[in-house]
């Protein structure tokens, strides 16, 4: 890498500047000294280097443009865009369709995604054990993709690239390959086992289409229901803005620190309950932190009975995924993050409003616009 390349620091203080900076960035892109006053000449903000200062970005995503918004996303399951019972057997029928779309990740950054259905991440397939799944997908992209389900189901519908070795096979050991731009592929398959799943693109090259933002999270209830729970999903993501395979921006739902501008509201002593993945690209770990609090870790979410107790951070691979759940004692403000300093102070930070009912006081800032 020459002298002269955007390093992910550099870049989000020299790029994002006003628009997005986080407070890391902007101390090192306001060392002179000429920021309207908040910064002396030594890169400290006025108030002291450890004051609270700024943090966060400055500004507001457009999630209107975007054509999604990451609080939306956290509870959008999607059950099936039709479903019918067919003799005694549930079957959920969903629409993809993979769309090349510019998101805005941080204020005033735009992204040149891939995405299914217009949004990363892609819906939420949520079904129970044994329900048969139908995914009809359109390819309206200008490249070929596929879809990869994580889960159990027969070769022809596991979403790989036919590779050389494969080519003289049938196609019910192979599936179709990769689907090409125009074309359509109908994957089906019963959804087993129950769990904390994902699906995304595997053409090829994997780390390309991944990272463009074509994945997303597939829940498979078991056939008795986990006790009832404030329940959401979070896609813990980045994004490699000048492409030279290390990330800028980091993310949960993919809008940088999403979760400040918008806190997410839940109850004291209310059982909540995370469906976690890690999708990032270019890194080998990721991993969540719960400030204040401890939870229960289901890993993969194939038990119903937890993997880990009572702990506060863990971490995740690339596909790994698995479920939390907790309660909040106290009201107040609370923290999560990624325990990676860096990714937090580049985008994988929120916070959890706890209230003592349903009744939001002192954040006119917390709204969906």
């Amino acid at each position: 890498m020459s002298n002269n390349a955007v390093t992910r620091r550099r870049f989000m203080a020299g790029t994002l500047g006003t628009g997005a900076a986080a407070l890391l960035a902007r101390f090192a892109n306001k060392a002179s000294g000429q920021d309207g006053g908040q910064y002396n000449g030594n890169g400290e903000h006025r108030g002291g280097a450890h004051s609270d200062g700024v943090s966060g970005p400055m500004g507001r995503v457009d999630h209107a443009r975007n054509g999604f918004h990451p609080t939306e996303i956290l509870t959008d399951f999607n059950y099936g865009d039709r479903v019918v019972e067919e003799n005694g057997r549930t079957i959920r029928e969903y629409d993809f369709i993979a769309i090349d779309q510019e998101v805005e990740i941080a204020p005033g950054i735009f992204f040149p995604a891939w995405t299914f259905n217009g949004r990363i991440p892609g819906p939420t397939i949520r079904c129970t054990e044994g329900d048969l799944i139908r995914i009809n997908f359109i390819n309206a992209s200008e490249h070929p993709h596929t879809i990869h389900f994580h889960g159990i189901h027969p070769a022809s519908m596991d979403g790989v690239p036919i590779m050389e070795n494969m080519q003289h096979m049938p196609r019910d050991l192979t599936g179709p390959g990769m689907i090409p731009s125009g074309e359509s592929f109908t994957y089906e398959f019963t959804a087993e086992p129950f769990g904390m799943h994902l699906y995304h693109c595997h053409a090829i090259p994997l780390k390309r289409h991944i990272h463009k933002g074509l994945y997303g999270a597939f829940i498979i209830d078991p056939p008795e229901p986990r006790p009832e729970a404030h329940e959401m999903v979070m896609v813990m993501n980045a994004f490699d803005t000048n492409f030279d395979n290390a990330n800028e921006v980091y993310a949960v739902n993919t809008i940088a620190f999403a979760y400040n501008n918008d806190p997410i509201q839940i109850k004291v002593n209310e059982l909540v309950r995370i469906y976690l993945v890690n999708l990032v690209e270019f890194d080998l770990l990721n991993s969540f932190h719960l400030h204040a609090n401890f939870f229960d870790y289901y890993d993969t979410g194939t038990t119903l009975e937890p993997t880990l107790r009572t702990v506060d951070t863990i971490m995740q691979v690339q596909g790994q995924r698995g479920i939390l759940e907790f309660r909040y004692r106290f009201p107040g403000m609370f923290m999560f993050h990624a325990h990676v300093s860096e990714f937090a102070e580049l985008g994988w930070m929120g916070m959890f409003h706890v209230v003592e009912d349903a009744t939001i006081i002192g954040m006119e800032g917390m709204n969906h616009d």
